[in-house]
Formats: C-alpha cells, sequence, structure tokens
C-alpha cells in the first residue's frame, strides 16, 4: 500500500522516502521547501490522503477511528500540522522491545519483518550493514514545492 502512494506522489513530480514508525506502519516522507505555511503541507497531506481513499476504497482511509480502520491502510494526514509530533527517523520508541523508527529504501519493503524490526538492540547492527543511506537523497528532495496544479489533479 505504501508503494501506492509513493506512485501517486512521483507521478505529481514528487519524491517519497520511508522509515518503519517502530511501531504497527510506515511513515512515508516527502519533504518540502521551507516555503509552505503549515496550512498548506496539511491541506496538501490531506488531499493525498482523501485522492487515495476513493481511488481505492477498498484499501485506504483518511477517516480517524479504529471501526474505519477494519482491513484498510489509515492515511494519518493529521500530523501534518504545527505542534504535532511523530517520531523522527533513528529514534527509540519508549514502548515494550524499544523499537527504532528506521528509515528503509522502498526495494527493502517487500523483505521488511514489521514496522517495529529494528530496535535498540539490533539498530547499530543494521546501519552498520547499509552500504547506502536509504535517504540520501533526502536534501536534494526538500526543495520540492507543492503546486496549485497538484492540488487540483488530487482534487479530480
Amino acid at each position: 500500500d505504501a508503494r501506492l502512494i509513493r506512485a501517486m506522489l512521483e507521478e505529481l513530480g514528487l519524491t517519497a522516502f520511508v522509515k518503519t514508525s517502530g511501531g504497527k506502519g510506515l511513515h512515508i516522507v516527502t519533504p518540502l521547501a521551507r516555503r509552505h505555511t503549515w496550512d498548506v503541507a496539511k491541506g496538501f497531506a490531506e488531499a493525498v490522503a482523501k485522492h487515495m481513499a476513493s481511488v481505492f476504497p477498498d484499501r485506504f482511509t483518511a477517516t480517524m477511528g479504529p471501526k474505519h480502520r477494519v482491513g484498510k491502510c489509515f492515511i494519518d494526514y493529521l500530523r501534518n500540522y504545527r505542534g504535532a509530533t511523530t517520531v523522527c527517523a533513528y529514534a527509540a520508541r519508549a514502548r515494550e522491545g524499544m523499537a527504532v523508527s528506521m528509515p528503509v529504501r522502498w526495494e527493502a519493503l517487500s523483505d521488511l519483518p514489521g514496522a517495529d524490526a529494528w530496535n535498540v538492540r539490533n539498530a547499530v547492527k543494521r546501519l552498520n550493514a547499509l552500504k547506502q543511506d536509504p535517504w540520501a537523497d533526502y536534501d536534494k528532495a526538500a526543495q520540492q514545492r507543492v503546486t496549485k496544479a497538484m492540488l487540483d489533479r488530487l482534487k479530480q
């Protein structure tokens, strides 16, 4: 399901990155130029979530609450407003097992055992085994901009 969101973002001309949450899911990160306001960022995330839920209603929901998630992936666009928090990459979760939120390559998703695959005991070993930073192009992508044309396409 994360790959579908990535494909849609690429269709809009945006580069996206993925990381484990250290919990149950994945976080898709699309860095944007700092010129956007918080309202624009949240509005774009909401448009993406609602678009995916309307195109793939059997796979995605943009509505919060457990009863809306049954058998579906909840796209949590509500984490995109000023003051909202989410676990950052490489951070350990304050939960049993101390799972670590870990950036991964898109190609590695098929082999990912779960969003809590790494923890404080095995995260460093995983990092040392990497041949390349999964987010090596992040800084370059951080100049991306949301355009009115992108928003219009999502609302079609």
